[in-house]
């Protein structure tokens, strides 16, 4: 089994080093804990045995260890501007021997590597199994709807780490952009070209959930409803805005059935 506690205070000497008054390590840091739960709560849902929930959880705990090479080394946490964070973390989990200061026992390894690995790509590679499918499932559900209150704190505490509110009100949606978001299709970073479009790109989330777990989250947290907030109130894109917030909000509901 999964020493839970071992595994935590190992993270917790991992992430001692960076600078914890940094706005966006402190960020990431409250994102594992709380993927990490949510990852146990989808196993959790999914009735899966005891082992399989603390795996979920351990990949939730480990899903995000590249991002503060990351930030230390590029001072971004944008993947386009420097590193596919989760290669990245696989790389330092399994090439550099990191994972064995986690985990002693070697069987979950292949496992893990892929979960982890997969956890941001738009589609999961082919060529798992079963019980590596299921993981990367999970941990990719779990990733989402935490980065939905990731986003919610941005807004709603006025951080503009994320988003500028009043640059993003004006903004129209670049064709492609929209869509694919009114098609019910998860919005590719490639076609974004402002910020309107990553706006859509963390709502266009709900559309490739594999569990119901996380969405009945995001309905309970008020999620969409509560990042919406961030378009209103401007005229000229009135319309729009009431068009995305429709097509979100009728989806979740459908889902949710």
């Amino acid at each position: 089994m999964i020493d839970k506690i071992k595994a935590e205070k190992e993270f917790k000497k991992y992430v001692a080093p960076y600078d914890v008054t940094n706005s966006k390590i402190a960020m990431k840091i409250a994102h594992t804990y709380r993927t990490a739960e949510v990852a146990k709560q989808i196993a959790e849902s999914l009735n899966l045995d005891k082992e399989n929930i603390e795996l979920a959880w351990l990949i939730g705990l480990l899903h995000d260890v590249g991002r503060f090479e990351q930030l230390r080394i590029y001072d971004t946490f944008n993947d386009r501007e420097s590193i596919d964070h989760a290669d990245f973390g696989a790389k330092l989990l399994y090439e550099d021997g990191l994972i064995k200061q986690f985990i002693s026992d070697r069987k979950y390894d292949d496992l893990i590597y892929k979960a982890i690995k997969n956890h941001n790509k738009f589609d999961i590679e082919e060529g798992l199994n079963e019980e590596e499918l299921l993981h990367a499932k999970i941990i990719r559900d779990a990733d989402k709807t935490d980065i939905y209150e990731v986003h919610v704190k941005d807004i709603e505490e006025k951080n503009a780490v994320l988003y500028h509110e009043e640059k993003i009100k004006t903004e129209i949606a670049s064709e492609a952009v929209l869509q694919s978001f009114l098609a019910h299709h998860s919005v590719n970073k490639k076609d974004v070209k402002n910020e309107i479009d990553n706006f859509l790109v963390a709502i266009s989330f709900i559309y490739n959930y594999y569990f119901k777990k996380g969405l009945e989250i995001i309905k309970e947290k008020q999620y969409l409803p509560r990042m919406f907030q961030l378009i209103e109130g401007c005229e000229e894109t009135k319309a729009q805005t009431e068009l995305i917030e429709k097509t979100a909000l009728e989806y979740l509901e459908e889902r949710l059935k």
